[in-house]
């Protein structure tokens, strides 16, 4: 993981968002909503536009925020975004609303492990970003990814969670639980034998993964 200073050296030169993502930034932080680090979501839009996906799966949509910067990156995708949380879909419904872009985000309430057969009505999908609940990212992984493309890749977020996946000894019981399901979520990841895996340790770490293809 990055150092605090190489951190806010990246921050305070990356290009300023406009007043609708700042206000949605600062809403986060006033309602403690995750939303991913300005670091890691700069980095997965970098390679979201080099791969430049033309329909999304989002899989934990929060208020919106990341599925309007992707929106807004690339112009010419779809984004489909799942969110279980009412209050937190009611949020990105009113956000996204206000932007010319929402109008491409196309936004599910409801536990994405249950909406398989309306998010394949979207699909195929080029990408699958996962960013919800962190002991469930192996079933969404599982249940989503025969939706992908054929050159589609998964990018799935906060798989680092803060560094404590190298950590051997953590006190707290819940956060411990977390990291030993993260931890084997990685390892799973990385030994998957249709996928090929990097983890990136920028913002909470990104583990991209694309399908190998056929082997001679």
């Amino acid at each position: 993981m990055m150092n605090e200073q190489v951190i806010n050296y990246i921050e305070s030169i990356t290009k300023k968002r406009s007043p609708l993502l700042t206000e949605m930034e600062q809403y986060a932080q006033e309602h403690n909503v995750p939303i991913m680090e300005l670091v890691g979501i700069e980095a997965l839009l970098g390679i979201l536009s080099i791969q430049q996906p033309s329909r999304i799966l989002e899989i934990g949509t929060a208020i919106g925020y990341s599925a309007l910067r992707m929106a807004e990156t690339l112009p010419e995708s779809e984004i489909t975004t799942i969110e279980r949380d009412e209050e937190r879909y009611g949020a990105a419904q009113a956000f996204l609303t206000r932007s010319e872009s929402g109008s491409r985000i196309h936004t599910l309430l409801g536990d994405a492990l249950e909406l398989q057969e309306e998010v394949e009505k979207h699909g195929p999908y080029d990408a699958i970003f996962i960013d919800a609940a962190k002991g469930q990212y192996q079933k969404f992984f599982d249940l989503y990814a025969s939706m992908l493309s054929e050159n589609g890749v998964v990018y799935s977020d906060n798989v680092l969670f803060k560094g404590l996946v190298a950590e051997e000894e953590i006190e707290q019981k819940r956060i411990r639980n977390m990291v030993k399901k993260l931890q084997k979520y990685n390892c799973w990841l990385m030994n998957h034998e249709e996928y090929e895996t990097s983890i990136l340790p920028v913002g909470d770490g990104i583990a991209i993964s694309k399908k190998r293809g056929e082997r001679k």
